[in-house]
């Protein structure tokens, strides 16, 4: 059995780096990766939106799928500024969520760098900013995890005697 392992590390190795790509890809699953995250304006307030989609009465935050060759930053970029035209300053990830099933999710914090408010209505039904300690009742219990994460204070910066 060494041998077999062997001479397949061999196989393996001699090749460019194409069709193994195609290799780990067919004997791995394929996951759909979510965007979603914390969007800040000027006045620290957090921007909530109702969707269509989700259970009545709830908010959450901005959120979306990748679309395929976008980098994680591009299309929470993308997802923000589809359904509220808003344009963000650079994303910075909060948190990283696996588990569900065949899907991963990233979150990030950024904040409002321009645009004028204009929802999409196919998608999404009311848009609003509120204040960090004044959250609405039926904000996504994982969404409020991520706005916690996003708004906590930034660790001390260790003192050096140097």
């Amino acid at each position: 059995m060494d041998f077999i392992w062997r001479s397949l590390g061999k196989i393996w190795r001699l090749g460019g780096g194409g069709w193994r790509w195609q290799v780990l890809w067919l004997m791995n699953p394929t996951f759909l990766v979510g965007v979603t995250g914390v969007v800040r304006n000027d006045r620290g307030e957090i921007l909530l939106l109702r969707h269509r989609f989700w259970r009545e009465g709830s908010w959450g935050l901005p959120s979306g799928l990748a679309k395929r060759n976008e980098t994680m930053e591009e299309a929470f970029r993308r997802e923000v500024r589809e359904e509220t035209a808003f344009e963000l300053s650079e994303p910075h990830v909060v948190r990283v969520l696996s588990g569900f099933r065949l899907r991963l999710e990233v979150h990030f914090t950024a904040s409002i760098a321009g645009g004028e408010l204009s929802i999409d209505r196919r998608e999404i039904l009311e848009a609003a900013f509120f204040a960090p300690d004044n959250l609405p009742d039926g904000l996504l219990v994982g969404h409020r995890k991520t706005v916690a994460l996003a708004i906590r204070p930034a660790p001390a910066e260790p003192v050096s005697d140097g």
